[in-house]
């Protein structure tokens, strides 16, 4: 079985390098599933429904998020949606260790084509960000109850050493623990020993001459002056940034991981 996780799309440049390279990434790795991070899709801050089902057309299955998910209130009516729904809104998860008023779900279970069943978990760190839930222990309480052998993790964090410790948390356990949030690739794809595959950082789908998606004269200046800026999603050289897994169906192992990243 392959798997595609497609790195935090930024923005109308993130949109249309992912829309310029998905189809033949999907065609030439005989992908199964596909999922993507769409928390920075709309402007570089959030995600709206429309772009959700822009990113769905593209070939998402499922689409993560994490601490940008509430920049768009639009989102939040729309998620409200019975747990055991597979339409497109339930098919879009925020951090799972987000406190449980918050609307939306965090881990979602699906069926392929061919009858093959997997789970998607999102999970947020707390080390430099909001003070959610233990992404640890919540990831305990959601495996007790998560039938797929596939199960493949976004872990949208801010510290390397927060998401490794996860990786190692998890391994054994889950099929990939992935990396997203810093919107910059790693090179430490690897599968650790007991056949887990991890990554730190997937990277940004998104405009490259940038500062990590935005427009770059507005942040040096910030750091220049320390005076408030307003941030623009920027729109230079866009490259999508993406992992592709190959795992065991039966068992939810991994057998590889390789990076993936494409230009104009």
């Amino acid at each position: 079985m392959n798997i595609l996780f497609v790195g935090d799309v930024f923005g109308s440049a993130g949109r249309r390098i992912v829309g310029e390279h998905i189809g033949h990434v999907l065609e030439e790795n005989q992908v199964d599933l596909c999922v993507m991070n769409g928390e920075n899709a709309a402007g570089g801050f959030g995600i709206t429904p429309s772009i959700a089902s822009e990113l769905f057309d593209l070939g998402a299955e499922v689409i993560t998020t994490g601490n940008h998910f509430w920049d768009k209130k639009e989102l939040l009516d729309y998620l409200r949606v019975p747990a055991e729904s597979h339409d497109r809104q339930r098919r879009i998860l925020r951090p799972a260790n987000f406190a449980p008023t918050t609307p939306g779900f965090g881990v979602y279970e699906g069926t392929l084509h061919d009858g093959q069943s997997y789970a998607v978990v999102n999970l947020q760190g707390r080390v430099f960000m909001q003070q959610n839930d233990d992404p640890f222990r919540k990831a305990d309480e959601l495996l007790k109850s998560v039938q797929a052998k596939v199960i493949l993790v976004d872990f949208h964090a801010e510290a390397t050493s927060e998401k490794v410790a996860l990786g190692w948390y998890l391994d054994g356990r889950v099929t990939a623990v992935l990396g997203t949030h810093t919107h910059v690739p790693t090179a430490d794809e690897r599968i650790l020993l007991s056949g887990t595959a991890y990554q730190t950082d997937v990277g940004m789908s998104g405009p490259f001459d940038s500062v990590i998606g935005v427009e770059r004269e507005a942040v040096v200046q910030k750091f220049l002056t320390g005076q408030p800026a307003k941030f623009e999603a920027a729109k230079g050289n866009p490259k999508m940034c993406a992992t592709l897994i190959g795992c065991d169906g039966a068992s939810g192992r991994a057998y590889s991981i390789r990076r993936i990243m494409l230009g104009e």
